[in-house]
């Protein structure tokens, strides 16, 4: 991928980041003329904390979905359908409303830890370079497994109102977050997505077949053990701050892969750019819908994903018949 591609897509994303920032247009400027204090207040405590969640979340999502498409061989691969975002959310609820440890460090890594867990179970129910269908049936299986359990720790937490302080939650949301939900989120998620850039390269050899990268001096267990820890990790803190969000880490990967040619692991770093602008897409999107909605953004991605994730498994199932 060019240089200028990289800037363009970068550019895109500061610009999505200013709109998002402003949006509503028509009422920061006469917030500032009635009371700029306000307005700053507004913008640095909600407006700001938002954006840069979105811009963090979607980063990590992208990378995520690369290295795990790259790791399995497997373009269908991604964060949710593996069970990682399910995993997360499982583990931030049984943190929270069952252990009773509700800080954002709590949470945080409860999420780490139920995104770790997940994927170590994919990878010991599928195995490292799964075909598509084991691939698929043990993801639904983990993914519906985690659904339950969080269902079901969510009836019995003590709260009464647990199921609907979850909502927002468990859909996806980056309403009224924090400055120090942004730096729980953003530290563990960006040096996670560090790490899974500079495993690119090892990533692209493993496509050429396993036996001819560790003839090149790859550690297969300790690239996919390594890829599974900063994708929990990753992943992992950003849902337990913003809830689950679905399809960016499936769609990103494979628009990158069209930028790289088909290299897998040079796409970590473009679909980490892709996903943090779709994201931040989206959440702007959600602004327009009626003042007294609130839109879970994860609604909105997976009605644009679930229809890409078909035609892409669609586009498999014909290109594969004799």
């Amino acid at each position: 991928m060019s240089i200028r591609l990289y800037l363009a897509l970068s550019i895109f994303a500061v610009f999505l980041l200013a709109a998002s920032v402003a949006v509503p247009l028509q009422s920061l400027p006469a917030l500032v003329e009635s009371d700029p204090t306000l307005a700053m207040t507004i913008v640095t405590e909600l407006r700001l904390p938002r954006a840069l969640l979105a811009l963090v979340y979607g980063a990590v999502l992208g990378a995520s979905g690369a290295a795990i498409q790259a790791l399995f061989a497997n373009p269908l691969a991604s964060p949710d359908i593996t069970g990682a975002t399910g995993g997360a959310a499982l583990g931030a609820v049984v943190t929270a409303y069952l252990v009773g440890l509700a800080t954002p460090f709590a949470v945080a890594v409860g999420g780490i830890i139920g995104a770790g867990a997940a994927l170590a179970l994919l990878l010991l129910l599928a195995g490292p370079r799964a075909e598509t269908a084991t691939l698929l049936l043990a993801g639904i299986a983990i993914s519906a497994i985690a659904g339950a359990l969080t269902t079901l720790a969510l009836a019995l937490a003590p709260s009464p109102f647990a199921f609907y302080d979850a909502y927002d939650w468990l859909m996806g949301s980056l309403i009224d977050r924090s400055l120090p939900q942004l730096a729980f989120a953003a530290i563990p998620a960006l040096a996670a997505l560090m790490f899974l850039v500079s495993r690119s390269e090892r990533l692209d050899r493993l496509a050429l077949g396993e036996e001819t990268a560790e003839a090149m001096g790859i550690g297969l267990a300790a690239l996919r053990r390594n890829v599974i820890v900063a994708t929990a990790i990753g992943v992992g803190a950003a849902v337990s701050v913003c809830g689950a969000i679905g399809f960016i880490g499936l769609v990103a990967p494979v628009f990158a892969r069209r930028l790289t040619h088909g290299h897998p692991g040079r796409a970590v770093l473009p679909a980490a750019l892709i996903g943090a602008t779709l994201l931040l897409a989206a959440d702007i999107a959600i602004r327009f819908a009626p003042p007294d909605r609130n839109l879970p953004v994860g609604v909105l991605t997976a009605l644009f994903g679930a229809p890409f994730f078909l035609t892409l498994v669609a586009r498999m199932r014909w290109s594969a018949r004799p």
